[in-house]
């Protein structure tokens, strides 16, 4: 008599990356939604009026660029995955509590742009995010030993450089007066996201290579 049986090749779907990525997305699109709301037009219709919002505006690009960098990295990293466990679940609550922060932070330096508390605040959640980051990377590889993910993130140098970049710029903002400190904090941050453009297709699937 023969018994309907899971079979050991294939996980349960319970654990399944599939749930955790919907969410994720689910979440990060909330926290863009948040910023974008944050956003209030000019006060007048004339260039100057419009001068005013610059700060505010160069921001959100800023944050909008660090949660897609997010949506992205995330995307590839659950696609390389082929089953989660509890830690997964909240390490990757741990990454979105921090991501969560991001529309309060980015309303607070578009009001004080050139003060130091908001450049330091901005740079300490992106610095926590990574780690964050690095801790979901931790457990993933701990429960997919029979995955390419292993192999995928063996040197994940944007990763460490991303994380020398916020403190960098926590340091600048600490040590330098304002303006100038806050200043070259931002531009520190800019570099985070300008060297996730590089284009690294580590983390992509064999398929999605192919495209």
């Amino acid at each position: 008599m023969e018994h309907n049986t899971p079979s050991a090749a294939q996980p349960p779907r319970e654990t399944s990356p599939a749930r955790l990525e919907a969410f994720s997305d689910g979440v990060l699109a909330v926290i863009i939604t948040i910023m974008v709301l944050e956003l209030r037009p000019p006060p007048g219709d004339d260039l100057k009026a419009l001068r005013a919002l610059i700060p505010g505006l160069l921001i959100y690009v800023l944050s909008f660029t660090f949660i897609g960098i997010y949506w992205n990295n995330h995307h590839h990293l659950l696609r390389a995955a082929r089953r989660i466990s509890g830690g997964v679940m909240w390490a990757n609550l741990h990454l979105l509590f921090w991501l969560s922060l991001v529309p309060v932070v980015t309303a607070w330096v578009g009001k004080y742009p050139l003060s130091r508390w908001p450049a330091v605040t901005y740079g300490a959640i992106g610095f926590l995010a990574g780690i964050a980051y690095f801790l979901l990377t931790l457990a993933l590889r701990a429960v997919n030993q029979d995955t390419r993910i292993n192999e995928l993130l063996q040197r994940d140098t944007k990763a460490r450089l991303s994380t020398a970049l916020y403190t960098l710029g926590i340091a600048l903002a600490f040590i330098i007066a304002e303006p100038v400190g806050p200043l070259l904090a931002y531009g520190a941050y800019a570099l985070v996201s300008i060297m996730w453009f590089i284009p690294d297709r580590r983390l992509a699937p064999a398929g999605d290579r192919k495209e």
